[in-house]
């Protein structure tokens, strides 16, 4: 159901909604969760597997993983507004154990918006979070207004804490805006 007014680009998978989940594989689901619920307070909702397959190559065509790979859980939770975390333990010969970097093909980060910066920053060095350096205030530009800075979980895996109260520059003159979970219905 499109919303009334709005007529969708020609170029749009049909039906586009939004961003429902982001899937990543962590090396201790039991450790994630802690993280991700005791210093996030994402809230967990159910899990699944393990999962693997006896016969073929499933994994393999389904997942791009070794054919032989053991999903020994995944748990979705959900995070306040914005899109559920789908979160993989795999067993499998061969697997990588560090995340990649910003740098890296396939890299990423996952971006956590917050009303108060100073107050969530203080947090997360309260809970022994490793912040990455100061926070970056942007002053001028398409991004004037937001004040951001990294932080990793315990595993390696980037996550950014992001607060632009007042909005971003670029919105004075932009016909589309980027989506904002603080007005999660505009």
């Amino acid at each position: 159901m499109q919303p009334k007014g709005k007529t969708p680009p020609p170029n749009r998978l049909p039906g586009l909604r939004g961003v429902e989940h982001v899937g990543f594989t962590v090396p201790d689901l039991e450790a994630a969760t802690r993280f991700l619920v005791d210093v996030l307070g994402c809230e967990r909702v159910y899990s699944i597997g393990p999962i693997q397959d006896q016969r073929g190559d499933w994994m393999q065509e389904h997942l791009n993983v070794p054919s032989r790979a053991v999903i020994k859980e995944l748990r979705f939770f959900r995070c306040g507004h914005g899109p559920n975390f789908e979160v993989f333990e795999y067993q499998v010969d061969g697997q990588s154990p560090a995340p990649p970097r910003n740098c890296d093909v396939g890299g990423h980060h996952l971006a956590f918006y917050v009303d108060d910066f100073d107050a969530a920053l203080q947090y997360l060095r309260e809970n022994g979070v490793r912040v990455l350096g100061e926070p970056t205030v942007r002053d001028s530009g398409p991004s004037a207004g937001q004040t951001w800075v990294y932080f990793l979980a315990p595993w390696g895996m980037q996550f950014e804490l992001v607060s632009f109260p007042d909005g971003k520059g670029y919105e004075r003159d932009a016909p589309v805006k980027l989506w904002h979970p603080a007005c999660p219905a505009d």
